[in-house]
């Protein structure tokens, strides 16, 4: 079995493990603390910008992409990105009210997934509704959101 995805997988967890901490770094290297933040997600807009426009026109040229983009998929897809930015947004901000990166980055990463999973699962019902979950799958979030809250209650120096 392929599981060329599970490498895509493991790229992302590793590259935004790495994000709250090097965005803090970023804004803290500004040597500006009231200004700091912006300044570095304007270079986080500049990446996004090389890597999501400039990567992306480049990979549907090589592999001769057609050029049409259908409304509904052009809405949701901003609305992704939208999204994407707010919440980068909120991690600089959290930042700024003294949030530090471990614990800030462990409220993320622990609620997101709950968010995910309960987002999608409304989305798409499994078959005979909410009851139909398995305790697993539950259990998969109460995990989620214990194990967020105790990495932020005991990180290191409290």
């Amino acid at each position: 079995m392929r599981m060329t995805w599970l490498i895509f997988a493991l790229m992302t967890v590793a590259s935004w493990g790495l994000y709250g901490v090097l965005l803090h770094t970023g804004q803290v290297s500004m040597s500006d603390p009231v200004h700091g933040r912006y300044k570095a997600f304007l270079f986080v807009g500049i990446a996004y910008l090389l890597t999501a426009v400039i990567g992306s026109a480049i990979m549907l040229a090589v592999n001769g992409a057609q050029w049409t983009f259908p409304t509904k998929g052009l809405v949701w897809s901003t609305l992704a990105g939208l999204v994407g930015a707010v919440g980068a947004f909120g991690v600089l901000l959290a930042f700024g009210a003294k949030g530090t990166p471990p614990v800030v980055m462990s409220i993320v990463f622990a609620g997101a997934p709950i968010v995910n999973a309960v987002v999608a699962t409304a989305i798409h019902p499994p078959a005979g509704g909410w009851g139909a979950l398995r305790w697993q799958f539950v259990l998969g979030i109460v995990l989620a959101a214990v194990g967020g809250c105790l990495v932020t209650l005991f990180r290191p120096g409290t």
